[in-house]
């Protein structure tokens, strides 16, 4: 079973990377090259204008290109995390994966450059050479100590900021987790004991944080497989571990972990034991980084010292020291200012930064995206999560200021309020904006059920929340069926053993089920044959009869006929105790941002009423997602200009939305240009109450919100998150038949977070 599961994530993770194209980047341009004159300015010889003015004056690089924004991400492939020294070709996609990374995170165009030199200082002269290209260069799993070698030089000689992760991003989560985590236990830098394991790129980088924090020199020991680095020991030494050397005698870590108030390890799996842990200080400190089997795991620590502070590099216990916090905003902060190089400073303002924002109040994005954590600052919470909203503003913007402050900012920011802003503003513009809907599934158990069990995109979906997902899915199908189509996929999973199924052609709760769909439906003509007969036949209605019975929490149909047809047994069954469908919204995830469509099916030309509903529910979910609502009510008419019925209904529905006193802001009726064109909605109509594009775009018919969401899906690159339907309180969602496996599981996402958070 675990073998066939590996093989699966490993065939999986084989396509993600081939299929709909090789690799994780591409290269879009950003400006338009439409006709002869586009061509001209674009080349010669219009190119030549941004040539001279670049000579004369080399700082304008940054206007005229995209160098002020693009970094490089260099390697030798001689360490790469987890998997050694493969060399520079195998690395790729490592670095391809960190460009995509920079890219998600803040918006930062990145270029992997994988480089066949082993010797330092060659492969020195080659990223020195590349200055003319980028704004900044990472430099990324190279081994110790040439690393130190390669950054040293280039730095000298560079102009550019250059930056090595695996060094100095680790030390700066390190020193921010180190600082909230004396916070909690009452102490100091200065006055602790330090214990370190592994003399490595990272661990030397921290131990220097450590010390620019407050820590003494004469209380750091530094351990490696060779024992405790000290005076006179050759063995496995560097000049970076004798910078460490602490005494002239040998020991080992059992002898020096005596009285330690921090351990910091990393180095590899079981070099700390609980014995050794006994004899640390009282609340003692133990940040247990390996990958991915930490030097000691959270509950032996605990077993021995119930109140210790613990750290490790994973995700799935509290305090995770993951460099994502801090690599992409450190860039981005200095990018922004065109900083010559990463000081001190700017990496002590990143630490400050990153640490302030554990101890401040959550944010209601970060709470949601994990929510069932607790998130409130102390022993468990002592950095921030990856995914919350506000690092880019808090990081960046400390980065950038300090830049500011030391000199090397040769683009300083006047007004850092309004870049702030603009930080904050740029969060969701991506698909991240799905992470805090599986973060919030995550932190509940919930039964999904399917009503087409057998289609393969649901089972590569069952699959993929089976392995992603603490949610249950249920299969409406035939065993055989289904079992034999999953030998033929290549998945895992059988039926019986990793899920439920319900066999409509076969099944001991077949006489509850139909019994259960006559009661409902008796006075609606239904008779016990037809009850039967629906029962073995229509697997929507049994899912929904699942669903009002208890046996799930919530379904998910369409992956094949019309949509009302879907509608009619999901609203028959389940549409009681004030639950009715009000709308169905489809969120479409593009490059500049999301955008929110309804109705896209439920009302074909709806009442005020159903508008006014349909727009507050759309609220509440573009709030889910971290999103202020900005809603627009579409009609040919724009504010009052045209007398047609969709103004008309538009018109009254924005006078029950004024009577509700609703507490967001919407405006219409007008045009989609006008929604999305904050420019020319100020020339058509001055006073409007809508600030900047909306970002949720409702229709007076749902032939127009379809026709929307169909073109910008597959005209305008949109991703659709969706069909979501509204006024069911999460018990039920109606996909459409274009669906993929992944838009499956975006629902399955959705359908999995309980209705008390979903709005």
């Amino acid at each position: 079973m675990e073998e066939a599961r590996h093989d699966s994530a490993r065939q999986a993770a084989l396509d993600y990377h081939e299929f709909p194209k090789p690799g994780k980047l591409e290269i879009r341009p950003t400006k338009p090259m439409a006709n002869g004159r586009d061509l001209s300015r674009a080349y010669s010889p219009g190119v030549a204008e941004a040539c001279l003015e670049i000579k004369a004056e080399p700082a304008t690089a940054s206007r005229y290109t995209a160098r002020g924004n693009l970094v490089a991400v260099v390697t030798n492939g001689t360490a790469v995390l987890g998997l050694g020294n493969i060399g520079a070709l195998a690395s790729k996609p490592v670095m391809e994966g960190k460009a995509v990374l920079f890219k998600k995170f803040a918006n930062i165009d990145c270029f992997d450059i994988e480089v066949n030199e082993s010797d330092p200082e060659k492969l020195a002269d080659i990223v020195c050479a590349l200055e003319p290209t980028f704004g900044a260069i990472n430099l990324e799993d190279i081994k110790a100590p040439d690393c130190f070698i390669v950054e040293r030089l280039c730095r000298e000689r560079m102009g550019i900021p250059v930056f090595h992760d695996d060094q100095h991003g680790t030390a700066i989560v390190v020193g921010a987790a180190a600082t909230n985590a004396l916070h909690v236990a009452g102490k100091r830098f200065e006055d602790i004991k330090i214990v370190s394991t592994g003399g490595g790129a990272a661990g030397i980088a921290c131990l220097d944080m450590l010390l620019k924090l407050g820590a003494k020199r004469e209380n750091v020991w530094l351990c490696d497989l060779a024992g405790l680095v000290h005076e006179g020991r050759e063995e496995q030494m560097t000049p970076q571990k004798a910078g460490y050397a602490q005494g002239t005698a040998p020991a080992t870590l059992d002898e020096v972990i005596e009285g330690a108030d921090l351990f910091l390890g990393l180095s590899g799996p079981g070099v700390l034991t609980p014995e050794m842990v006994k004899k640390m200080a009282p609340r003692p400190i133990v940040f247990a980084l390996a990958n991915p089997t930490p030097e000691i795991l959270p509950d032996e620590v605990r077993g021995v010292a119930p109140d210790a502070i613990i750290a490790t590099g994973r995700s799935d216990f509290p305090n995770q020291v993951n460099n994502v916090l801090c690599f992409p905003f450190i860039f981005r902060g200095a990018l922004d200012v065109g900083a010559t190089t990463i000081n001190d400073e700017m990496e002590l303002a990143c630490v400050s930064g990153i640490a302030a924002l554990a101890r401040a109040t959550t944010s209601a994005e970060a709470a949601a995206a994990y929510r069932g954590e607790k998130l409130s600052f102390g022993a468990d919470y002592l950095i921030p999560k990856p995914f919350d909203p506000r690092l880019i503003g808090v990081v960046a913007l400390a980065v950038a200021k300090a830049a500011m402050e030391t000199g090397v900012a040769t683009r300083p920011i006047a007004d850092l309020d309004a870049y702030k802003q603009k930080l904050d503003g740029s969060v969701f513009r991506s698909a991240l904006i799905m992470r805090p809907v599986f973060e919030a599934a995550r932190g509940a158990t919930r039964k999904i059920i399917f009503s087409e069990g057998e289609d393969e995109r649901v089972l590569r979906c069952a699959n993929a929340m089976l392995e992603e997902m603490t949610d249950s899915p249920i299969l409406i199908g035939r065993p055989e069926v289904i079992e034999r189509r999953c030998e033929r996929a290549g998945l895992p999973i059988r039926p019986g053993r990793d899920f439920e199924i319900i066999n409509p052609e076969h099944d001991p709760r077949y006489r509850d089920y139909w019994g259960t769909y006559h009661q409902l439906m008796e006075r609606r003509g239904v008779t016990p044959d037809i009850a039967r007969a629906v029962v073995r036949t229509n697997t929507t209605a049994i899912a929904a009869i699942a669903v009002h019975r208890g046996d799930a929490d919530s379904m998910i149909c369409g992956t094949f006929g019309q949509y009302l047809w879907h509608l009619n047994y999901v609203s028959q069954l389940l549409a009681r105790d004030g639950l009715s469908p009000h709308g169905a919204l489809s969120l479409m995830i593009q490059e500049d941002g999301p955008l929110f469509i309804a109705d896209t099916h439920v009302n074909a030309v709806p009442t005020p009423e159903q508008i006014a509903t349909t727009i507050c529910g759309a609220a509440r979910h573009a709030r889910r997602f971290g999103l202020v609502p900005k809603v627009a009510l579409c009609s040919h008419s724009n504010f009052g200009n045209l007398e047609t019925d969709s103004g008309a209904r538009m018109r009254a529905a924005m006078e029950i939305l004024d009577a509700k006193g609703v507490d967001f802001a919407y405006e219409g009726e007008m045009s989609a240009d006008n929604a999305l064109d904050p420019e020319l909605r100020a020339r058509v109509f001055p006073n409007s109450r809508l600030d900047g594009p909306a970002n949720i775009l409702v229709f007076a018919y749902t032939d127009a919100a379809s026709t929307a969401r169909n073109m910008l899906k597959l005209r305008a690159g949109g991703l659709e998150v969706g069909p979501i339907l509204m006024g069911m309180g999460n018990k039920a969602h109606i996909v459409t038949p274009s669906i993929s496996a992944r838009g499956l599981l975006n629902m399955s996402a959705i359908a999995g977070t309980p209705v008390s958070h979903y709005g």
